[in-house]
């Protein structure tokens, strides 16, 4: 499984480890991710995703999982975020139609 968050798109970063004396050797940081479940008001169902914490607040704040997939761009999602929001785009035009 790839440390990668679906929402967001943030993944393992490299860098130095810097000692006292300043020698420097590779090192990765790597992404806070939780595998968590989210509810889709649109579909009424919820859904399983591994995200970062900085997602999740994301998600909080834009108020909910279906209004931050409205707002997101294609290519930071994973290919199941994506289809999850084909699928509430879908579910939400089609009562307006």
């Amino acid at each position: 499984m790839a440390r990668r968050c679906e929402l967001t798109g943030k993944g393992v970063q490299t860098g130095n480890l810097v000692s006292h004396s300043n020698r420097k050797t590779k090192r990765r940081f790597l992404p806070n991710l939780f595998n968590v479940t989210l509810q889709s008001d649109a579909l009424d169902r919820s859904v399983r995703l591994r995200v970062s914490a900085n997602a999740l607040r994301s998600v909080e704040h834009r108020g909910g999982l279906d209004a931050f997939l409205a707002k997101a761009h294609e290519d930071e999602l994973s290919q199941g975020a994506r289809e999850l929001k084909r699928e509430i785009a879908k579910k939400t035009a089609a009562p307006a139609a």
